[in-house]
């Protein structure tokens, strides 16, 4: 079973950075975190759940929504079973509830995605 937990939210003024952290505390995490595909979505107030990147098993392949292109890198450690989102030149636009996922493999809409992460708060003031 897979149990992710956010980490590095907080508050920030434009054009700063963050980097959050979801790490895999299931009591099976040291085998099976790499046989997930990885993401983050986030969800401000009053819209739905957005992708916001993913990763591959082995870290080869990611993908990002454009509006975070070139600002956002994801990354992850299979060894430390976590998964990361550098944030840089952030907006106020980011200002979201940021969540980690992990599914069977890559897809942009949550449905895709079997567990779940409680969320962490970003918000960026102008």
């Amino acid at each position: 079973q897979v149990q992710l937990v956010e980490s590095g939210g907080g508050l920030v003024q434009a054009g700063g950075s963050l980097r959050l952290s979801c790490a895999d505390s299931g009591p099976a995490s040291g085998r099976i975190f790499s046989s997930y595909y990885m993401a983050w979505f986030r969800q401000g107030p009053g819209k739905e759940r957005e992708f916001v990147a993913a990763i591959s098993w082995g870290g080869g392949r990611t993908d990002y929504v454009d509006s975070v292109k070139g600002r956002f890198t994801i990354s992850r450690d299979n060894v430390q079973n976590t998964v990361y989102l550098q944030m840089n030149s952030l907006k106020p636009e980011d200002t979201a509830v940021y969540y980690c996922a992990a599914g069977s493999g890559r897809n942009y809409r949550p449905q895709g995605y079997n567990y779940w992460g409680q969320g962490t708060q970003v918000t960026v003031s102008s």
